[in-house]
């Protein structure tokens, strides 16, 4: 696995728009107002030509026009990292014209971006064997202030650490409008794992077809949540620790990739079979049926073959139930059978804060007391 160049002092830092440009309020004046921000701080900025476009389906500009913008700014010498603008939905298309082949050839060099990004991120690990972070796209840093999440995806980017955690509290509701583009992240909700492993599989003796919906288990005293619940609230007496190669993103994504020519997952679980891998997964317009449907094709497809684990970001339908499938068991009932640890609810995709995670490194996931850390390593 190779790893780009960390972002130096007064370096540049080059923006792309795979998908969506910031073209539209209130993403235009948060980009506009983070650039201030990088200046300031000593960066210079490279703008691709589609940042602010609008005129694609989907994303910025035509599959050909964003391809090749990325083709572009990722050989430039004189850009040290590149940074998405935005998610979107149709990244897939420009797939056929990114010079994947070139790219694996290329000095790596770190991209960020999330959601839609996935499309590139996980074939730069899967296809290039280059690494690149599931993280804050460029809108985000213009907030006023930063949360402590955008401080730590600047820090992965510069190599001042590679380790990150949980936050305290998650956004269930944004406030940032067309009139008011800068705010904050509107943290209220209290970040509050669930997990499931073997050992939980073993005490219930059911089956995972079996085992009943507990989405409301926060409503439960963790003192009272017994060995046998599917998934529950961690206490001070549960400790987890699982390691592997990380690998994932949106499951939207994923789920579209899957089966097509750019699908060489498999020869990925086998080049990387000493690791396994950890898988890290978050939806954004899947439903809990559309969830369990996206695991069983990557399950069916022989992605999981090699996994160690898997980290479930907060769904963007968190709390909803269709048809008594809640977000969990649509999750346990799916992956349970590879008895390793499902953590769930993770600060990871679309409802922020995030937690920066480096795509293709190995990493170590630990859990205690209700948090998460995840130490990675470039290797």
């Amino acid at each position: 696995m190779k790893y780009g160049k960390f972002l130096p002092e007064n370096g540049t830092i080059g923006f792309v728009a795979p998908s969506f440009g910031c073209n539209i309020e209130p993403y235009k004046s948060a980009f506009e107002n983070a650039q201030k921000v990088w200046t300031k701080e000593g960066y210079s900025l490279s703008l691709g030509p589609n940042v602010y476009e609008g005129c694609g389906i989907g994303i910025s500009n035509t599959p050909e026009k964003c391809a090749q913008e990325f083709n572009e700014w990722y050989e430039k010498e004189d850009v040290d990292v590149l940074i998405s603008c935005g998610g979107g939905e149709l990244m897939c298309e420009i797939l056929p014209y990114v010079d994947f082949e070139k790219i694996r050839q290329e000095e790596p060099k770190w991209f960020m971006g999330y959601s839609d990004n996935t499309n590139l991120l996980f074939l730069l690990a899967t296809l290039c064997d280059t690494a690149g972070i599931y993280g804050p796209c460029a809108a985000a840093f213009g907030m006023e202030p930063w949360h402590e999440s955008l401080k730590n995806s600047m820090e992965i980017l510069t190599g001042m650490c590679k380790k990150v955690h949980n936050y305290d509290k998650w956004e269930r509701e944004g406030l940032k409008t067309e009139e008011n583009p800068l705010v904050p992240y509107n943290v209220t909700e209290k970040f509050e794992l669930r997990t499931w492993t073997a050992e939980d599989g073993l005490s219930t003796g059911k089956e995972p077809e079996e085992i009943q919906s507990v989405s409301d288990c926060n409503k439960i005293s963790c003192d009272k949540v017994s060995a046998g619940e599917p998934h529950k609230i961690i206490n001070e007496r549960e400790e987890i620790a699982v390691k592997g190669r990380l690998l994932g993103g949106c499951l939207d994504c994923l789920a579209t990739l899957c089966g097509t020519k750019f699908d060489k997952v498999e020869e990925f679980n086998e080049k990387y079979k000493e690791d396994g891998v950890l898988w890290f997964l978050e939806a954004c317009d899947l439903n809990v049926m559309g969830i369990r449907r996206a695991l069983w094709q990557l399950d069916e497809s022989g992605w999981f073959k090699n996994t160690k684990g898997f980290l479930i970001g907060r769904p963007y339908c968190h709390g909803e139930e269709f048809f008594g499938l809640d977000q969990y068991k649509a999750v346990i009932d799916i992956l349970s059978k590879y008895n390793v640890p499902i953590i769930m609810d993770l600060d990871i995709g679309h409802l922020p804060p995030m937690m920066p995670l480096v795509c293709g490194s190995v990493a170590e996931a630990k859990v205690k007391d209700n948090s998460i850390t995840i130490d990675m390593e470039y290797k």
